[in-house]
């Protein structure tokens, strides 16, 4: 069971000590919603929207509620939560009760015991961007000073968020980097068992690969790993 915050400033604290060598986004997200939760001095449930070219989806929360009325908005491609997102500002709902900006979803909120929500845009990147969604039981459960606390929360964990995503791209590229320079190098040890049987040029020898690679509907990395192998396994038993 998590408890709130004594001071929102741990909060704060903890998303500036997360290691992303150590953990992935989804963990970090995962992290924010949990620590949104716990920075409020009122029960609420805490859900995370990234939204791609006006689509969004709930890449975390701290219980399905949050993430039933995030998929409600989905659903109908309108809602707090996707507009925070889009426009990259604060929409509070005061009370589900007397909403009419979206009445749907306002009235499926009602029956599952919402009665107010607040949601905070959180830009991450060009393509990529959030929202911090907080929903209530009670009407009017977010005054100013809850709202403050909320809004430097968010700016924090945009950070958090924006940085991970960084991290977790870099080291994509790197992996990426890694398995092509391993690729070249096998490829370049092909290319040589093929000179050597053929006694023909570099690119007389790379033709060679890539023929077969046609011919047998692999990949020229695949055709030139098992061209490898199979010399390694000569060079074994003889």
């Amino acid at each position: 069971m998590t408890h709130p915050m004594s001071d929102p400033t741990d909060a704060f604290t903890e998303l500036g000590r997360i290691n992303l060598g150590e953990v992935g986004l989804d963990d970090v997200l995962q992290r924010v919603a949990e620590l949104a939760k716990r920075v409020l001095p009122i029960p609420v449930e805490v859900s995370v929207t990234l939204a791609r070219n006006g689509v969004g989806h709930t890449a975390a929360f701290t219980d399905e509620l949050a993430r039933d009325l995030d998929e409600r908005q989905y659903a109908q491609g309108r809602g707090p939560c996707l507009d925070a997102a889009a426009s990259g500002h604060i929409l509070p709902v005061p009370d589900l009760h007397a909403e009419d900006r979206w009445p749907d979803w306002a009235a499926a909120g009602v029956r599952a015991g919402v009665g107010s929500s607040v949601s905070i845009g959180l830009p991450i990147q060009e393509a990529v961007v959030g929202a911090l969604n907080v929903y209530a039981r009670t009407p009017h459960a977010f005054d100013d000073d809850t709202v403050v606390i909320l809004e430097t929360f968010a700016a924090y964990a945009a950070v958090a968020l924006a940085n991970a995503q960084l991290y977790d791209s870099t080291a994509t590229l790197a992996r990426q980097m890694r398995d092509a320079m391993t690729s070249r190098a096998v490829i370049e040890q092909a290319k040589g068992i093929v000179m050597a049987e053929r006694r023909c040029t570099p690119a007389e020898a790379f033709t060679v690969l890539a023929r077969a690679s046609q011919d047998s509907n692999r990949t020229v990395r695949d055709v030139a790993q098992a061209l490898v192998d199979r010399a390694a396994e000569a060079q074994v038993r003889s």
